[in-house]
């Protein structure tokens, strides 16, 4: 097994490819929507290409609970490398699609809704898995640190993704991009993911997973990972009521505030573009600060003060863009800034909610479920309240889910440092789990 920083990049790599797989859809649809859909109008073509990326968060609960399953069951390290080989198989779908004038409306539409549901089923199982291996190879009283890896690494797959756009904006006129220019991140993710693959494969299985899963002789009669599952409803509701929130202002600021700045504000694109790769900086920066402080003071602390204010300024940092790329970087950065504060713990807490035996599917499920509802959909209803005249409309839908997340923080007991192998109580397993 490589050493402790073989084994960070190997996990930080593949799922910085995964994310990069999974964002490039939004950063590209403004070049590609009229290549799929023809109504003529662009802002409608616009619309239905996000709506096919809302349709792709349908596939996520089924990939949480696939490789989750899988996680629990076979272990962790199979289940993400997997996991990446699924995701770079979409963008390659995606990649090689003929487009509308060459074999229709209906085929290429139909393939793109193919590898947008592959990579959801992927990208549902990539976080549940990828996460658990991460917190349980990390040490107790750094995990908030080490969890913050995972929005780390992945944030610099969508920063790739974001400047490989603007690159190609810059270097490429508005009629090449349309042509052929947005091809080339999607065919360039499925390169990728043949090295991810490599890498993980090469990774052990983690210690945690390996003592909970050794042959036992207690004469205790073993629980099913189902059995464990369903014996943990509010868990699985905590779950949900803390995602709600950091899932629709993470989309809403980190995926789709660029695409937004393009077609509904005004902004240049190159400029948008560079604003919110500026942005991802900023926000990759602050992650590490954010984890580390939980391993100081506790998870809900920094969860209660990250939502306050992301709250009290959705209205303010909203209206701060009106088509400068200035303006969009500004905003970006303060609202990531926050995001990160709620996002980079996020892993560790998870996973200290959950006994070994259930840990991955346990949030893995439930997670992807209020990610399908509520951040696949933020994208597409921002664009929407924005092109009928109602942005506050969005605004007062995310302020309401940032409270649902406060509420639940304030319910929800402190886990900071908690042992791994015996929250709850430890697995009895002798490879019989379903």
């Amino acid at each position: 097994m490589p050493g402790r920083r073989g084994l960070l990049a190997a996990i930080g790599i593949g799922n910085a490819i995964e994310w990069y797989d999974w964002s490039i859809y939004t950063t590209f649809s403004v070049f590609f929507s009229t290549q799929f859909f023809t109504s003529g109008n662009a802002d409608t073509d616009l619309l239905s290409t996000l709506a096919v990326f809302a349709v792709g968060f349908v596939a996520r609960p089924f990939g949480g609970l696939l490789f989750g399953w899988m996680a629990d069951r076979i272990g962790r390290q199979p289940a993400m490398t997997l996991a990446v080989a699924v995701a770079a198989s979409g963008s390659l779908i995606i990649g090689i699609t003929p487009t509308a004038a060459t074999i229709g409306v209906a085929a290429p539409v139909v393939l793109l809704l193919l590898a947008r549901l592959i990579q959801g089923l992927a990208q549902g199982g990539e976080l549940p898995s990828a996460q658990t291996y991460l917190v349980e190879v990390s040490p107790a009283p750094r995990r908030g640190l080490w969890s913050s890896l995972i929005y780390f690494s992945g944030s610099l797959g969508t920063l790739f993704g974001t400047v490989l756009g603007a690159l190609l904006a810059a270097l490429l006129s508005h009629a090449d991009l349309l042509a052929f220019g947005w091809r080339v991140p999607f065919l360039f993710g499925g390169i990728l993911g043949v090295f991810a693959v490599v890498m993980r494969k090469r990774l052990a299985e983690t210690p945690v997973f390996a003592r909970a899963t050794a042959p036992r002789t207690t004469g205790r009669r073993e629980r099913t990972t189902w059995q464990q599952f369903v014996a943990r409803p509010s868990a699985l509701l905590r779950v949900i009521g803390l995602t709600a929130g950091g899932t629709i202002t993470f989309y809403s600021w980190s995926v789709a505030a660029p695409t937004l700045a393009i077609g509904q504000r005004g902004t240049d694109a190159a400029g948008a573009l560079w604003a919110g790769s500026v942005a991802t900086v900023v926000f990759i920066a602050v992650l590490p600060l954010w984890g580390a402080l939980s391993d100081r003071i506790g998870r809900r602390p920094v969860l209660l003060v990250s939502w306050v204010l992301l709250a009290v300024l959705s209205f303010p940092l909203q209206a701060l863009i009106q088509g400068q790329a200035w303006q969009l970087l500004v905003a970006m950065s303060i609202a990531l800034i926050l995001v990160a504060g709620t996002v980079s713990i996020i892993p560790a807490l998870f996973a200290e909610m959950f006994p070994t035996g259930v840990r991955a599917l346990g949030f893995g499920l439930p997670y992807a479920l209020a990610v399908a509802v509520f951040g696949g959909t933020a994208p597409y209803l921002q664009a929407y309240a924005s092109a009928h005249h109602a942005p506050a409309a969005f605004t007062w839908w995310v302020i309401a889910l940032v409270v649902v997340s406060v509420i639940t923080t304030l319910l929800s007991p402190e886990t900071r440092g908690r042992d791994l192998d015996t929250v709850d109580s430890p697995l009895a397993s002798s490879g019989k789990r379903a």
